[in-house]
């Protein structure tokens, strides 16, 4: 079964997801890669104002290519997620709740998952043209300059991803490769 999870999300329903369930995202997400995360840090590290306010939002790791006419997004795959783990830990404990990519995170992402009930999103990669049929609207909301890896405001409807770690230290990359595992 598939649950649906709305953004922003809170705590609630942060702790109400388990690795391993499907879920199926609406409401508003950010995309954003390693470049404009350097560039999210630093501003928190300076003490400066963020051009989107991180409580409980939802970073999905993607570069969208250009949009086709009538379309608001071209192809819009998920990234591998370890090039960002170098930032999630500040951007978690400053509100961050949700991440959207593709691959296992670090130990201290998940331990700052768990220390400030985040969730960790896989989403299927190489399926960039079905999960932008997902974004209903996409607007680029800071770092313009970065061409594809600005930050984006997208309008999502069911955007379809499971839940690959949970605020618990769940993990479903471990819990699959244990389910299978011979002798």
């Amino acid at each position: 079964m598939t649950k649906s999870v709305n953004t922003p999300l809170d705590e609630a329903a942060v702790e109400s997801l388990k690795s391993g369930d499907l879920v199926s995202i609406s409401g508003v997400v950010y995309t954003a890669r390693d470049a404009a995360h350097k560039k999210l840090v630093e501003l928190i590290r300076n003490g400066d104002e963020l051009p989107l306010e991180l409580a409980g939002q939802v970073i999905y790791y993607a570069g969208p290519t250009p949009s086709k006419p009538g379309r608001p997004i071209g192809s819009a795959g998920p990234t591998t997620s370890y090039r960002m783990d170098p930032y999630a830990p500040l951007l978690i404990e400053h509100g961050l709740k949700g991440m959207i990519g593709k691959g296992e995170r670090s130990e201290s992402v998940v331990e700052a998952m768990k220390r400030h009930k985040a969730v960790y999103f896989a989403a299927t990669g190489g399926a960039g043209v079905l999960i932008a049929r997902s974004v209903l609207s996409a607007e680029v909301v800071a770092y313009p300059e970065l061409g594809p890896e600005a930050i984006r405001r997208l309008e999502v409807k069911d955007l379809p991803a499971i839940v690959a770690q949970d605020c618990r230290g769940g993990n479903l990359y471990k819990e699959g490769r244990e389910a299978y595992k011979v002798g």
